[in-house]
């Protein structure tokens, strides 16, 4: 790929990135636990598993933003950069959306099928968990399409350079 269209994709990551920050900091700072439990009857466990996957995911959403600024503020375009950069945004920011680790909740790959949203909770949640993942949802799934490329691409070069 060509040093201007790796460059226009960390553009658009960046910006992508720093809105989910500021959508997910945002949820984080005004939700507490108790607010929680008040808005449906999932187990408290369960609550303190999806405030910590959202916790994870917003530092994953920083750490990817703040590499982004610092690629485009450089002098000269390091396009090897911006393809690690952009390879590890895919693993750590939208493979964590999609299916986080402390699975508290999943990607219902029948989705794009039904036209329903794509993140499905093992319990019941309040409305305001549920409204934060359908306005990130949109936003992930168009830069998950934008970065699938390097899925394979980077992982097959690193492993051509051995």
């Amino acid at each position: 790929m060509g040093n201007t269209i790796v460059k226009t994709q960390i553009e658009e990551v960046r910006e992508f990135l720093a809105d989910t920050v500021v959508k997910l900091e945002n949820y984080l700072n005004e939700t507490t636990l108790e607010v929680l439990k008040q808005g449906q009857q999932a187990d408290e466990e369960y609550y303190k598993t999806i405030l910590s996957s959202l916790r994870k995911l917003a530092v994953y959403c920083e750490e990817g933003f703040d590499a982004c600024k610092v690629i485009l503020q450089a002098e000269v375009f390091s396009k090897p950069a911006a393809e690690k950069t952009l390879y590890r945004i895919y693993y750590q920011c939208i493979e964590e959306f999609f299916s986080p680790k402390s699975d508290a909740w999943y990607e219902d790959s029948r989705a794009a099928y039904t036209g329903k949203n794509a993140i499905k909770f093992r319990q019941p949640v309040s409305t305001g968990v549920n409204e934060l993942m359908v306005s990130l949802e949109s936003g992930f799934q168009r830069i998950r399409e934008e970065l699938e490329y390097y899925e394979t691409d980077y992982r097959t070069k690193m492993l051509q350079s051995r």
